[in-house]
Protein backbone atom coordinates (compact mmCIF):
# COMPACT_ATOMS: atom_id res chain seq x y z
CA UNK A 1 0.00 0.00 0.00
CA UNK A 2 1.25 3.34 -0.96
CA UNK A 3 0.35 4.69 2.58
CA UNK A 4 2.06 1.98 4.63
CA UNK A 5 5.20 2.91 3.37
CA UNK A 6 6.25 3.50 6.65
CA UNK A 7 9.53 5.07 7.66
CA UNK A 8 11.12 2.46 10.09
CA UNK A 9 13.49 3.78 13.11
CA UNK A 10 16.57 2.47 11.45
CA UNK A 11 16.29 4.91 8.61
CA UNK A 12 16.41 7.96 11.32
CA UNK A 13 19.87 8.19 10.40
CA UNK A 14 19.02 8.97 6.92
CA UNK A 15 16.62 11.96 8.08
CA UNK A 16 19.51 13.30 10.36
CA UNK A 17 21.66 13.90 7.47
CA UNK A 18 19.69 16.03 5.95
CA UNK A 19 20.36 18.86 8.82
CA UNK A 20 24.08 17.20 10.03
CA UNK A 21 25.26 20.15 7.58
CA UNK A 22 23.54 23.33 9.45
CA UNK A 23 23.34 24.68 12.45
CA UNK A 24 19.22 24.98 12.44
CA UNK A 25 17.77 23.24 14.73
CA UNK A 26 14.40 22.36 14.21
CA UNK A 27 11.93 24.21 16.82
CA UNK A 28 9.48 22.05 18.85
CA UNK A 29 6.24 23.47 20.87
CA UNK A 30 3.85 21.46 23.04
CA UNK A 31 0.48 22.37 24.28
CA UNK A 32 -1.06 19.78 26.66
CA UNK A 33 -3.34 20.85 29.22
CA UNK A 34 -1.52 18.31 31.74
CA UNK A 35 1.72 19.06 33.11
CA UNK A 36 2.84 15.68 33.58
CA UNK A 37 2.50 14.97 30.01
CA UNK A 38 4.45 17.86 28.77
CA UNK A 39 7.22 17.03 31.07
CA UNK A 40 7.42 13.47 29.93
CA UNK A 41 7.51 14.57 26.34
CA UNK A 42 10.09 17.17 26.69
CA UNK A 43 12.55 14.22 28.92
CA UNK A 44 12.08 11.90 26.73
CA UNK A 45 13.00 14.73 23.41
CA UNK A 46 15.85 16.85 24.91
CA UNK A 47 18.69 14.70 23.94
CA UNK A 48 17.76 14.08 20.77
CA UNK A 49 19.71 15.37 17.92
CA UNK A 50 18.56 18.37 16.38
CA UNK A 51 15.76 18.87 18.11
CA UNK A 52 15.36 22.12 20.55
CA UNK A 53 12.21 22.42 22.58
CA UNK A 54 10.86 26.06 22.15
CA UNK A 55 8.35 26.70 24.50
CA UNK A 56 4.67 25.27 25.89
CA UNK A 57 1.78 25.60 26.24
CA UNK A 58 -1.04 24.38 29.03
CA UNK A 59 -4.41 25.50 27.01
CA UNK A 60 -5.39 26.37 24.02
CA UNK A 61 -5.60 29.79 25.24
CA UNK A 62 -1.84 29.76 26.32
CA UNK A 63 -1.05 28.41 22.63
CA UNK A 64 -2.31 30.81 20.67
CA UNK A 65 -0.82 33.78 22.81
CA UNK A 66 2.51 31.78 22.24
CA UNK A 67 2.42 31.27 18.15
CA UNK A 68 2.11 35.52 18.65
CA UNK A 69 5.42 35.37 19.86
CA UNK A 70 7.20 33.00 18.18
CA UNK A 71 6.27 29.91 15.65
CA UNK A 72 7.89 26.65 15.68
CA UNK A 73 8.31 24.21 13.18
CA UNK A 74 6.92 21.23 14.47
CA UNK A 75 3.87 21.77 17.24
CA UNK A 76 2.95 18.71 19.47
CA UNK A 77 -0.47 19.30 19.81
CA UNK A 78 -3.64 17.56 21.90
CA UNK A 79 -7.19 17.63 21.37
CA UNK A 80 -8.82 18.01 24.22
CA UNK A 81 -7.78 21.15 26.01
CA UNK A 82 -9.41 23.91 27.94
CA UNK A 83 -10.24 27.30 26.72
CA UNK A 84 -9.39 26.52 22.77
CA UNK A 85 -9.56 22.99 21.67
CA UNK A 86 -7.48 21.48 18.86
CA UNK A 87 -10.22 21.22 16.19
CA UNK A 88 -10.25 25.31 16.94
CA UNK A 89 -6.73 25.77 17.35
CA UNK A 90 -5.75 23.52 14.35
CA UNK A 91 -8.42 25.66 12.18
CA UNK A 92 -6.86 29.00 13.03
CA UNK A 93 -3.59 27.67 12.64
CA UNK A 94 -3.83 26.86 9.73
CA UNK A 95 -4.94 29.83 8.37
CA UNK A 96 -1.83 32.03 10.18
CA UNK A 97 0.58 29.33 9.72
CA UNK A 98 0.97 27.90 6.87
CA UNK A 99 4.10 26.15 6.87
CA UNK A 100 3.81 24.81 10.90
CA UNK A 101 4.17 20.93 10.81
CA UNK A 102 1.27 19.95 13.23
CA UNK A 103 1.49 16.46 15.20
CA UNK A 104 -1.36 15.18 16.81
CA UNK A 105 -0.72 13.67 20.15
CA UNK A 106 -4.24 12.72 21.79
CA UNK A 107 -5.42 9.88 23.66
CA UNK A 108 -8.27 9.45 21.00
CA UNK A 109 -7.91 6.52 18.35
CA UNK A 110 -11.59 7.53 16.81
CA UNK A 111 -11.15 7.18 13.24
CA UNK A 112 -13.39 9.77 12.64
CA UNK A 113 -11.54 12.12 14.64
CA UNK A 114 -8.22 10.75 12.74
CA UNK A 115 -9.35 11.96 9.24
CA UNK A 116 -11.02 14.97 10.81
CA UNK A 117 -7.62 16.23 11.94
CA UNK A 118 -5.86 15.08 8.80
CA UNK A 119 -8.51 16.85 6.66
CA UNK A 120 -8.14 20.04 8.54
CA UNK A 121 -4.27 20.14 8.13
CA UNK A 122 -2.35 17.96 10.67
CA UNK A 123 0.86 16.63 9.26
CA UNK A 124 0.46 13.47 11.55
CA UNK A 125 -1.56 11.74 14.16
CA UNK A 126 -0.17 9.68 17.00
CA UNK A 127 -1.50 8.52 19.98
CA UNK A 128 -0.31 9.09 23.40
CA UNK A 129 0.98 5.44 23.45
CA UNK A 130 3.30 6.02 21.23
CA UNK A 131 6.78 5.20 21.52
CA UNK A 132 8.91 8.68 22.15
CA UNK A 133 11.44 7.37 19.07
CA UNK A 134 8.61 6.96 17.10
CA UNK A 135 7.40 10.75 18.00
CA UNK A 136 11.21 11.79 16.96
CA UNK A 137 10.54 9.98 13.43
CA UNK A 138 7.21 11.55 12.79
CA UNK A 139 8.76 15.03 13.41
CA UNK A 140 11.95 13.87 11.20
CA UNK A 141 9.44 12.62 8.57
CA UNK A 142 6.72 15.89 8.93
CA UNK A 143 10.06 18.17 8.21
CA UNK A 144 11.17 16.26 5.50
CA UNK A 145 7.53 14.90 3.55
CA UNK A 146 5.20 16.83 4.79
CA UNK A 147 2.66 14.14 6.55
CA UNK A 148 4.10 11.00 8.62
CA UNK A 149 1.46 7.93 7.94
CA UNK A 150 1.55 5.17 10.68
CA UNK A 151 -1.11 2.83 10.76
CA UNK A 152 -3.63 4.45 12.84
CA UNK A 153 -3.99 7.26 9.98
CA UNK A 154 -3.75 4.69 6.96
CA UNK A 155 -6.61 2.99 8.62
CA UNK A 156 -8.92 5.53 8.91
CA UNK A 157 -7.96 7.38 5.40
CA UNK A 158 -8.79 4.30 3.32
CA UNK A 159 -11.82 3.26 5.06
CA UNK A 160 -12.69 6.93 4.56
CA UNK A 161 -12.29 6.81 0.78
CA UNK A 162 -13.75 3.70 1.09
CA UNK A 163 -16.71 5.05 2.35
CA UNK A 164 -16.79 8.30 0.68
CA UNK A 165 -18.14 10.83 2.95
CA UNK A 166 -17.69 14.10 2.48
CA UNK A 167 -14.77 15.82 3.38
CA UNK A 168 -13.85 19.55 4.10
CA UNK A 169 -12.76 21.87 1.47
CA UNK A 170 -8.99 23.06 2.88
CA UNK A 171 -7.39 24.66 0.00
CA UNK A 172 -9.31 27.53 -1.57
CA UNK A 173 -7.90 27.39 -4.95
CA UNK A 174 -7.67 23.77 -6.07
CA UNK A 175 -5.85 22.89 -8.93
CA UNK A 176 -7.02 21.51 -11.72
CA UNK A 177 -6.90 17.66 -12.86
CA UNK A 178 -7.70 16.33 -16.04
CA UNK A 179 -10.12 13.64 -16.38
CA UNK A 180 -7.36 10.99 -17.15
CA UNK A 181 -5.05 12.73 -14.05
CA UNK A 182 -8.18 12.39 -11.73
CA UNK A 183 -8.61 8.48 -12.90
CA UNK A 184 -5.33 7.70 -12.19
CA UNK A 185 -5.64 10.10 -8.81
CA UNK A 186 -8.45 7.59 -7.51
CA UNK A 187 -6.82 4.41 -8.74
CA UNK A 188 -3.63 5.70 -6.20
CA UNK A 189 -6.05 6.36 -3.33
CA UNK A 190 -7.67 2.94 -4.02
CA UNK A 191 -4.17 1.27 -3.20
CA UNK A 192 -3.51 0.27 -6.51
CA UNK A 193 0.03 -0.85 -8.07
CA UNK A 194 1.32 1.25 -10.94
CA UNK A 195 1.12 -2.13 -13.07
CA UNK A 196 -2.40 -2.14 -12.28
CA UNK A 197 -3.26 1.52 -13.13
CA UNK A 198 -1.49 1.13 -16.17
CA UNK A 199 -4.10 -2.00 -17.41
CA UNK A 200 -7.13 0.01 -16.27
CA UNK A 201 -6.05 3.54 -17.95
CA UNK A 202 -4.67 1.71 -21.37
CA UNK A 203 -0.91 3.40 -20.42
CA UNK A 204 2.36 2.09 -19.98
CA UNK A 205 3.82 1.69 -16.38
CA UNK A 206 5.89 4.83 -17.37
CA UNK A 207 3.45 6.88 -18.36
CA UNK A 208 2.24 6.30 -14.97
CA UNK A 209 5.17 7.51 -13.14
CA UNK A 210 5.19 10.64 -15.35
CA UNK A 211 1.77 11.56 -14.26
CA UNK A 212 2.49 10.89 -10.60
CA UNK A 213 5.39 12.96 -11.13
CA UNK A 214 3.26 15.48 -12.60
CA UNK A 215 0.24 15.84 -9.86
CA UNK A 216 2.85 16.14 -7.13
CA UNK A 217 4.53 19.04 -8.99
CA UNK A 218 1.22 20.34 -9.75
CA UNK A 219 0.27 20.63 -6.10
CA UNK A 220 3.52 20.95 -4.89
CA UNK A 221 3.91 17.43 -3.15
CA UNK A 222 6.92 15.66 -1.89
CA UNK A 223 5.03 12.27 -1.80
CA UNK A 224 2.15 10.38 -3.07
CA UNK A 225 0.52 10.53 1.06
CA UNK A 226 1.00 14.45 0.02
CA UNK A 227 -0.67 14.25 -3.08
CA UNK A 228 -3.61 12.12 -1.66
CA UNK A 229 -4.05 14.66 1.47
CA UNK A 230 -4.61 17.39 -1.62
CA UNK A 231 -7.14 15.61 -3.55
CA UNK A 232 -9.31 14.47 0.13
CA UNK A 233 -9.15 17.91 1.32
CA UNK A 234 -10.36 19.28 -1.74
CA UNK A 235 -12.63 16.93 -2.60
CA UNK A 236 -11.25 15.11 -5.43
CA UNK A 237 -12.00 11.49 -4.70
CA UNK A 238 -15.41 11.26 -4.22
Amino acid sequence: MFLLKLRTFTQTDLFLNQYQMSTQLIKVAIADDHKIFRDGIRMALKDKDYLKILWEAEDGKDLMHKLQIKVPDVLLMDIRMPEVDGINAISIIRKEYEELKIIVLTMYDDQEMITKMMEMGANAYLTKTTDPEEIYQAILTCMNDDFYFNELVNKAVLLKLQHKKTVRQFYPNPVKFSEKELKILKLIAEDKTTEEISKEVFLSPRTIETIRQNMKQKVNAKTIAGLVMYAMRNKLLE
